[in-house]
């Protein structure tokens, strides 16, 4: 049985941003991250520490 994602933007992401923003969808044991701008591309599948590190890494 599959469960359909629900992708979401960040609450910083701006309206003069467009669709040029990271969706993220989570799961218990799974962050699923995409493309706003190709939403039916391919995603990146990391763990919740793995996601932790990156977007300490990308706000630092």
């Amino acid at each position: 049985m599959s469960t359909a994602l629900t992708w979401f933007k960040s609450s910083y992401s701006g309206s003069d941003e467009g669709d040029a923003c990271v969706e993220v969808a989570t799961c218990p044991d799974r962050v699923h991250v995409r493309d706003s701008k190709v939403p039916h591309g391919p995603s990146l599948t990391l763990t919740p520490s793995a996601w932790s590190h990156l977007a300490q890494w990308v706000t630092s």
